[in-house]
């Protein structure tokens, strides 16, 4: 696959000198960005909303919540940079994966959606109601806070770094050999998601290990920002999980003015898995379908 790299750290800043805002908002125009092309699937008709998954995932762990949300949306589920089938690159921040969904929106003419985003794709959906809020119509952000985070997928990575796929002959033997450093059965399994047989034989990951690896600090870095985003926007956090914690509500009223909270019993991080009726039932609430 091609690694395209792309330096794009000007980009928000051009487009605030060049557009001008519309009653809504949003940019009269947003100049053509260089591509990433990320990978979608779209799923039913309606008001637009946009699904980012979270860190070593891909729309693929959404599908079954996509198709239960498109009975009253167009589902646009996508797979972020160095996720899923999107391109490959060495950078990797969450500035830069928000002007990867403005870039997204733009191809697709969509001029506002709904963005909901779980954990890594959280962080993004938050970057991006910071740069573009006025493509935002409201705002789910799934058990994570703007905060940073300490370093808990390291091992994860070392795992998967360590592993030579293509010496590989089927998917059951990769699952025993990230055993002794991922103990978690449901984890094994759901990182050998990202398994894809290549044509010569052999596996690979889809993800781009070394382009996660590398900037890995800036995906659990804290999201700064000099502003507030003051639309409605809904925290959902899973009872079992610690990543939106009580000191963390303080940091989030602070930059979402709008906030409200939710959690969900029982829940673990990953809501919409452990608890898809509750979740779906929060999520229809408030966007008030």
């Amino acid at each position: 696959m091609s690694k395209p790299q792309r330096t794009l750290r000007s980009i928000s800043d051009e487009l605030n000198k060049s557009s001008q805002p519309s009653r809504n908002g949003a940019p009269e125009r947003i100049q053509q960005l260089p591509g990433m092309h990320l990978h979608f699937r779209s799923y039913g008709q309606g008001p637009q909303l946009i699904i980012l998954h979270g860190l070593f995932g891909s729309l693929d762990n959404w599908h079954a919540m996509s198709e239960r949300l498109s009975s009253r949306f167009q589902v646009f589920a996508v797979d972020q940079r160095n996720h899923g089938q999107s391109p490959h690159s060495f950078e990797m921040d969450y500035k830069l994966m928000a002007e990867d969904l403005a870039e997204f929106m733009q191809t697709h003419h969509l001029a506002e959606a709904h963005i909901l985003g779980h954990s890594m794709g959280g962080k993004t959906a938050m970057q991006f109601a910071f740069l573009y809020p006025g493509y935002v119509r409201r705002l789910v952000v799934v058990d994570i806070a703007p905060r940073a985070y300490a370093p808990r997928h390291k091992q994860i990575l070392e795992a998967m770094l360590s592993l030579g796929l293509a010496h590989f002959t089927d998917r059951k033997q990769i699952e025993k050999a990230l055993e002794p450093q991922i103990p978690e059965l449901a984890l094994r399994r759901f990182l050998i998601k990202s398994v894809a047989r290549l044509p010569s034989g052999g596996f690979g990951w889809k993800l781009n290990l070394a382009g996660i690896n590398n900037n890995y600090e800036k995906l659990n870095a804290e999201l700064t920002w000099d502003q507030v985003f003051d639309k409605p926007t809904l925290f959902i956090r899973g009872e079992k999980s610690d990543y939106i914690r009580e000191s963390d509500v303080a940091l989030i009223q602070r930059l979402f003015r709008a906030a409200e909270f939710r959690t969900i019993k029982g829940a673990g991080h990953w809501v919409h898995a452990d608890a898809p009726e509750a979740f779906l039932r929060k999520v229809g609430e408030f966007l008030k379908y």
